[in-house]
């Protein structure tokens, strides 16, 4: 079934023609808060009693790489994706990417017998369990990082994803970083070709398949966990220290970039420095189109963000996002064209 997010809030006075729906496709992992953002700007718009800017947002969650072609096709007036494109890429299709608020990937778990929230978990260990070299909770690799926990001699399910997906590339940039045999054997990016693990479509996919399978283990964005009441792992950071994913240490990744000297804003947040920093974290981006002939819901696009800039941050910091600091909102909103920047407020 298609899943949307439509938001729907027009001024009484307004023929349903009055304005455009802005249409947006790609991350499961940003959807709740494009959609919490969307209902308060149009109620923003109802409220303050002028003709909104746009009659709603469209947005199919589809995956980072389904929604990049699709916005490479000009199907849809923005893009949001985890795995920022490069300045080649953005140049060959003609595309402007920036970020729009900060997240992290979790591992959650499910295994009976066991507070999963105490589990701890190396990039390492995490790489050889989804390689099907660790296949049981009670490995001696696991007993060894968590010897106070009573650890079941059951066999691990992983879960992983089956779209081509932001929240992969993340994850499989963090496996690859951490272990030698998987950058050489499998690499990293939106698809991989896994060599274990079941598959599930979208972040509150994988999550309720991780719900649903007794000792299984799955990636996903925080939210998607917290949503389903999943246990976390913590992971060994860069300082060797133990992180849990929470948004004060996906703020310090963050607050570590140096996104002013980065392309696009491609900035990687994956085992960033910092002594509390969470290893899993990521910036999502949006991506459109950077021609001068923008259209009205193009236009309407750059709009809603700008407005959510300002206003959006408690939304985000409820949802387990992390709000982009002021410096880097304006360092955003300089990089907007003239014709996209006269949709702002």
């Amino acid at each position: 079934m298609r899943a949307l997010i439509v938001a729907t809030l027009l001024l009484a006075v307004c023929g349903p023609a009055a304005a455009q729906t802005i249409r947006g496709a790609g991350s499961t992992f940003v959807q709740p808060l494009l959609a919490r953002w969307s209902q308060d700007w149009l109620r923003a718009q109802r409220d303050a009693e002028f003709q909104p800017i746009a009659a709603g947002l469209d947005y199919e969650p589809v995956g980072s790489q389904a929604g990049v072609m699709r916005l490479r096709d000009r199907g849809v007036d923005f893009a949001a994706t985890e795995q920022p494109l490069s300045r080649d890429e953005l140049d060959r299709f003609g595309l402007l990417q920036f970020p729009i608020a900060v997240g992290g990937v979790v591992a959650a778990v499910n295994v009976p017998g066991i507070d999963g929230n105490r589990l701890r978990l190396t990039g390492a260990v995490l790489a050889e369990i989804y390689r099907g070299r660790i296949r049981t909770w009670d490995d001696p690799a696991i007993r060894a990082l968590n010897p106070d926990l009573a650890l079941p001699s059951a066999a691990i399910a992983p879960v992983r994803r089956l779209d081509g997906s932001g929240t992969t590339a993340v994850f499989t940039a963090y496996l690859a970083a951490q272990a030698p045999a998987w950058r050489t054997e499998i690499g990293e990016g939106l698809t991989v070709a896994w060599p274990a693990g079941a598959a599930a479509k979208g972040n509150d996919g994988v999550a309720d398949a991780v719900r649903r399978t007794r000792f299984s283990l799955g990636y996903m964005d925080y939210g998607s966990a917290r949503r389903a009441g999943l246990a976390v792992v913590a992971l060994r950071n860069r300082e060797g220290r133990w992180a849990r994913p929470e948004p004060a240490s996906f703020a310090a990744a963050a607050q570590s970039a140096d996104w002013r000297a980065s392309p696009g804003f491609a900035v990687s947040l994956v085992d960033a420095p910092g002594e509390t920093t969470y290893p899993l974290v990521a910036a999502i981006f949006a991506v459109v189109p950077a021609d001068g002939a923008a259209s009205a819901g193009r236009r309407a696009a750059t709009a809603f963000f700008d407005w959510s800039f300002d206003n959006g941050a408690l939304r985000a910091a409820e949802l387990g996002f992390v709000p982009l600091p002021a410096p880097l909102v304006k360092q955003v909103r300089g990089a907007w064209s003239p014709e996209l920047r006269t949709g702002a407020r």
